[in-house]
């Protein structure tokens, strides 16, 4: 049976150059709606790339609409009725046209959904791992699952030891299981001034009181933490130390290393937040290398792979994993197994690899693109970060700011969410450049935006 090969120049991403290929093939009509692309493997057999290219490659004819994957059947070239490729490509609808900057999102993708398809419909066909999944399994997840996760996070960068892990049910639960495990009501935490709105959330609900630490460009200041300690430790410190929530400032690798030193000299604990995930070159020493006995490190999928899996993981030390595991019975007795097994498949497979090769470099390019139009401005984040930190020009208020954007149908988030304690907000915006559902949304959101930077400030009456 003859099968259609694209013809590749030598030079070139290949999987790029496969994908125009099936677009142009399609405009054509070498490929007709409705028609059947290579089985993955074939075609990378005939071509001489490795399956993870030909993966790619049709996921980003996917992801431009050209064709689409059935769960168990193949890739399909679409037919031009229906849904339009603008459609296929906002996976979530835009109501009224209003663009949602305001949510630390993924970028959408179809391989997500695929991948998923994918390991679902093998599990499905093993009784096995389909009776394990419907019974009760330990608290901290089955010694296979953790075993599988910690070589994932190895292979991302992250030394982990599975004897050190349990499965989580997302990045948030691994916040509350520490609180639960670490605090007492009434215990004073720290955080950066500016931080994470879910750990405020979450500590409020134990009734802890959080401290902000003050912070600069090299991310907390470990004076201002030290003078905090010499009045009253806190009971643990929570940090985003490879880019905070939500300025995007990193934390310094000496400060790392005086963070780790106050901990012993005070007797505190560490919770370090790695759920915003960068490319290795981007992150620093994890806080867990450098004081192990005193550290828990947070991990998800959310991020990486898909928000909706809720499956990541916290590395702890041995001192604290059964009040930990005690902590997870008490909330939800376990992770669900179905899910961890799913979970464990996708990241074993090649295919969780070109989506994070793909994710950082769509990131990078959202990145360059916000930065290109707001060249004028003092932004802030990392180079292939989800979030980008806009501080407003002088006489600018954030509140009224943000009010004329959603009047535009652009949304964002101010400061105020972020603030820990009584701290005065700076007037500024947090932009999550992920959550637009495309590049060309992205585009139309921040013209928008610049466009109303731009403008003349109103008179005085017009804001009282």
């Amino acid at each position: 049976m003859t099968i259609w090969v694209p013809q590749l120049a030598d030079d070139g991403v290949r999987y790029r150059a496969i994908a125009e290929s099936i677009a142009l093939a399609i405009q054509s009509g070498e490929l007709a709606a409705g028609q059947k692309l290579p089985p993955q493997r074939q075609l990378a057999d005939r071509l001489g790339v490795t399956v993870g290219t030909v993966t790619r490659a049709y996921a980003e004819a996917e992801r431009q609409g050209w064709v689409s994957a059935r769960v168990g059947s193949g890739t399909y070239v679409r037919s031009s009725e229906g849904s339009s490729k603008q459609e296929f490509l906002a996976s979530r609808p835009l109501e009224d046209g209003t663009i949602d900057l305001s949510l630390s999102l993924p970028p959408p993708h179809p391989m997500r959904a695929a991948s998923l398809g994918r390991v679902l419909h093998e599990i499905a066909d093993e009784a096995a791992v389909l009776q394990r999944a419907v019974e009760y399994q330990p608290d901290r997840g089955v010694p296979a699952h953790r075993e599988q996760l910690a070589a994932w996070m190895i292979r991302l960068g992250m030394p982990a030891e599975s004897e050190s892990l349990l499965v989580t049910q997302g990045g948030q639960h691994g916040i509350s299981l520490a609180l639960q495990a670490l605090t007492r009501p009434g215990e004073r935490i720290a955080a950066d001034v500016l931080t994470y709105p879910g750990l405020l959330t979450a500590a409020s609900q134990v009734h802890l009181k959080p401290l902000g630490v003050p912070m600069d460009d090299q991310g907390m200041d470990m004076d201002a933490l030290a003078r905090l300690c010499a009045q009253q430790p806190p009971r643990l410190v929570y940090v985003t130390p490879d880019q905070n929530n939500p300025t995007g400032t990193p934390l310094s690798e000496a400060r790392r290393e005086r963070l780790a030193a106050l901990a012993r000299q005070h007797d505190f604990w560490i919770v370090e937040d790695g759920v915003q995930h960068l490319p290795e070159p981007e992150r620093g020493t994890p806080i867990y290398r450098l004081a192990p006995e005193r550290t828990l490190f947070i991990f998800s999928t959310s991020k990486v792979l898909a928000g909706g899996l809720r499956i990541g993981t916290l590395l702890a030390p041995p001192a604290v994993r059964e009040r930990l595991g005690t902590a997870l019975r008490a909330q939800s007795w376990m992770a669900p197994p179905l899910m961890v097994e799913a979970v464990c498949r996708w990241v074993a497979s090649e295919e969780s690899d070109v989506l994070l090769e793909w994710l950082f470099e769509e990131l990078g390019e959202r990145q360059r693109m916000a930065r290109e139009r707001l060249s004028g401005y003092a932004v802030s984040g990392r180079p292939h970060g989800n979030n980008l930190w806009l501080p407003l020009p002088e006489g600018l208020r954030s509140a009224v700011f943000v009010e004329a954007l959603a009047q535009r149908n652009v949304l964002v988030s101010s400061a105020e969410p972020f603030c820990v304690g009584s701290e005065p907000a700076p007037q500024a915006l947090r932009l999550c450049l992920s959550a637009a559902p495309s590049r060309s949304v992205l585009a139309q959101a921040l013209d928008t935006l610049a466009e109303l930077l731009a403008e003349p400030p109103a008179a005085p009456w017009q804001t009282l």
